[in-house]
């Protein structure tokens, strides 16, 4: 980083601030639509738990294959021009929902929600250090938490609305329907999700607009040029490796969590919901994230932060466990309450693995955000599990995530 660093000017930084907390809304919400997506998605191509999990695949691992490129990007026009970078290529994959509607094919919906992703990750590497950055080092954990609240915002606002739109009409059994009939319900019930995407990229757009009319409003805000081998050595730095792992069990867990949960509750065992009200009982998922990420930015100016890490990854695992082992509302509910603290981890994760980078928080945040990859590889191995046994038995690979998040809070590296 310059010697000049965005903090510098109080009162631009306070409006940087509540711009990019807006971008933590928009694409929390935006992926959370995932989890509306697949049991729609289900329904109209029959497909099994691990082929709906696909979808989550296709997202997350744009994560992995675009993380260090984004890096390098923003290394060289800049947080602010790199945040417009992403919220342009988001909004293409969001328009590449229509022609994927009209396909009538399952991989089209991949397709766009890669390039979507791919967008969501430039954000992500841009934003995260960028919110970091603006004020106190020591902070940090603080203020990337309170960011993230919003982030929960969307998830716990966007899914109720995308199961009010997406699930309201059922879709129609296609072993009910074959040939043209078969053909024409997929793409009158495709045209739906496409509606709803065409909206957000309008959103995103003008968002881009907003920002890109304020680019130059930090002076030397880029990071040091980097490049991918550069990006490699920071794995010899335990507290960033570390990192890398936590963050990968943390995604994974509340993905796959997040994803199972509709057809979870739908279960005759479990609360026996209808598919809209399940997606409705999915916001409070998302929605104890929010409360979690407020409280847990005013707790984490009084507590260290990796221990109470540590206690909000076991109690996660505690009330996961929970659920297994009981039935009925209990289980649902439980299951639901993880939410709550799956709050602080990313955030926390996140900052405890950039703090005392310096010049190479940009090499870092992008090997972090390569991580998130855990949100593909995880919640594709809990549905194949789903698939052999039971979405029960299935949450046993979450539980094993929030121990190995438990230990990096108990461990907390110290810088190297």
């Amino acid at each position: 980083m310059q010697d000049k660093s965005p903090s510098s000017d109080t009162a631009t930084s306070r409006t940087l601030a509540r711009l990019v907390i807006g971008l933590f809304f928009i694409w929390g919400g935006a992926t959370s639509l995932n989890d509306v997506l697949i049991p729609k998605l289900r329904g109209l191509y029959a497909l099994s738990h691990a082929e709906g999990m696909l979808t989550q695949f296709a997202f997350f691992t744009a994560y992995f294959i675009v993380s260090i490129p984004a890096g390098t990007l923003v290394a060289r026009i800049g947080y602010l021009r790199g945040i417009v970078s992403g919220l342009i290529v988001t909004a293409i994959g969001a328009l590449l929902f229509w022609p994927a509607a009209l396909s009538g094919h399952y991989a089209g919906f991949l397709v766009a929600l890669f390039v979507l992703a791919a967008g969501i990750t430039i954000l992500q590497v841009a934003a995260n250090p960028f919110i970091a950055l603006l004020g106190d080092e020591k902070t940090s954990s603080s203020r990337l938490t309170f960011a993230q609240a919003f982030n929960s915002l969307g998830t716990t606002v966007w899914p109720y609305i995308g199961s009010t739109l997406i699930l309201g009409a059922a879709a129609t059994s296609p072993a009910t329907l074959s040939g043209a009939a078969l053909v024409a319900s997929r793409e009158a019930e495709s045209a739906v999700v496409a509606h709803i995407y065409i909206g957000i990229a309008i959103v995103l757009l003008v968002v881009a607009m907003i920002f890109w009319a304020r680019r130059n409003a930090v002076r030397d805000e880029r990071p040091a040029a980097v490049s991918f081998l550069d990006s490699l050595q920071l794995l010899s730095r335990r507290r960033v490796l570390f990192g890398i792992g936590a963050l990968f069990a943390y995604v994974g867990a509340e993905v796959s969590i997040g994803s199972l949960m509709v057809n979870y509750l739908q279960q005759p065992s479990v609360m026996g919901l209808d598919a809209q009200a399940a997606g409705h009982r999915l916001s409070l998922y998302w929605g104890g994230a929010m409360v979690g990420r407020f409280v847990g930015a005013a707790l984490l100016r009084r507590a260290p932060a990796g221990k109470l890490l540590a206690v909000f990854a076991g109690c996660a695992g505690l009330l996961v466990a929970g659920s297994m082992a009981s039935g009925g509302a209990v289980a649902g509910w439980a299951l639901l309450a993880v939410g709550l603290f799956n709050s602080i981890m990313f955030p926390t994760i996140f900052s405890l693995s950039l703090k005392g980078l310096g010049a190479k928080t940009a090499e870092g945040s992008g090997l972090l955000c390569m991580a998130i990859v855990g949100g593909a590889v995880l919640p594709l191995a809990t549905g194949a599990l789903a698939d052999a046994t039971t979405i029960a038995t299935a949450l046993a690979i979450p539980i094993i995530c929030y121990v190995v998040i438990a230990i990096f809070g108990l461990l907390d590296p110290a810088e190297d």
